[in-house]
């Protein structure tokens, strides 16, 4: 018995080591060129600052981010081009109809993909730096919102500080999928605005806070 155990033991690990060996590919098949450098170059910059030593693992990872652009541009088209196509072909109800159904198959394929991306990155990053991966690719967001809401309002309590961070990180899940700079913004500021409120019902004058904030950063040299 203990034999079999062994043998099924060598086995699952030989299996496990061939998949975490496997080089990943970069979905670069009948894209336009000098898009895909564009796009490798970017996630290129997001790996840069992962300080990976191995060169092959940083490779995979960079794919994994290119080839993740690719999947999000690519389900982007196919909504815009099924607008198009209800634009041109269709009236009215239909018209709206059909528009409402490609933003409803380009959600269920945004929320269908959306765990496969950190997933496949956990081959090959810890969490701190999965955390960074999404940081890049959402402009820093995260932490340049959390630092400012810290310095505007320093009596704030420990909870408080977590639920901000916990908000601003589910803004970055949407973020990450957004189609491009602007609605990765826009679902930042839709999280904003309920921080804002949570912040407003603790207690705090935002407006006053925020005016006591301006006077401090000015004192020490800096701006907003």
């Amino acid at each position: 018995m203990m034999k079999i155990y062994t043998i099924l033991f060598f086995l699952l690990t030989f299996t496990t080591l061939n998949i975490n060996a496997q080089s990943v590919k970069l979905n670069e098949e009948n894209r336009d060129p000098e898009y895909v450098k564009n796009i490798v170059n970017r996630s290129q910059k997001i790996v840069d600052k992962l300080n990976i030593n191995d060169k092959e693992t940083a490779a995979n990872v960079c794919n994994i981010i290119a080839n993740r652009y690719f999947l999000l541009n690519d389900i982007y088209e196919k909504r815009d081009a099924a607008v198009k196509e209800a634009k041109e072909k269709l009236s009215g109800n239909e018209k709206n109809a059909a528009i409402q159904a490609a933003e409803n198959e380009k959600d269920a394929q945004l929320y269908r993909k959306h765990f496969d991306f950190a997933s496949s990155l956990s081959l090959y990053l810890n969490d701190e730096q999965i955390e960074a991966v999404k940081d890049g690719m959402t402009y820093n967001v995260v932490e340049v919102t959390y630092k400012a809401q810290c310095d505007m309002i320093p009596t704030l309590k420990d909870f408080e500080k977590k639920q901000i961070l916990a908000w601003l990180k589910e803004a970055r899940e949407f973020a990450i999928d957004a189609e491009n700079s602007k609605k990765k913004h826009e679902a930042f500021g839709k999280y904003k605005g309920r921080i804002n409120n949570y912040l407003s019902k603790q207690g705090y004058d935002l407006t006053k806070e925020r005016e006591e904030w301006y006077k401090r950063v000015k004192a020490r040299g800096g701006q907003l």
